[in-house]
């Protein structure tokens, strides 16, 4: 039985490992509990943490939560959901507001390659 992924919530602490010292791709969702557009991206995203589990891994980072309002400045996320795409330490992409699972599958398919 293979094991369900999800995304995983880290804080700005976490973010310099987690993230930019990954040398997996790395989805980065900035949301907050207030929006209902991130509200409903978070099963999307645990659907694309299980379909690209072997060349993704997804990370949440709650906008709200003080330790992590300067890192959103630093990306300069200012509309959530904001997703980045992360590989080797650098963002390679970025995508603005809710997608259903089909067409972020396509979007995340053109920047990683097949599957």
């Amino acid at each position: 039985m293979q094991t369900q992924k999800s995304a995983q919530s880290i804080s700005a602490q976490d973010f310099k490992t987690k993230v930019l010292g990954n040398e997996k791709f790395v989805l980065v969702d900035f949301w907050a509990t207030w929006c209902m557009p991130c509200l409903m991206m978070a099963p999307v995203l645990d659907e694309m943490a299980n379909t690209f589990a072997d060349q993704l891994e997804v990370i949440k980072i709650n906008t709200e939560e003080p330790d992590n309002q300067a890192l959103a400045v630093e990306y300069n996320i200012q509309s959530i959901p904001n997703m980045k795409l992360f590989k080797a330490g650098k963002m390679v992409k970025e995508f603005i507001g809710f997608r259903t699972k089909e067409q972020f599958e396509q979007e995340l398919k053109a920047v990683l390659g097949g599957k």
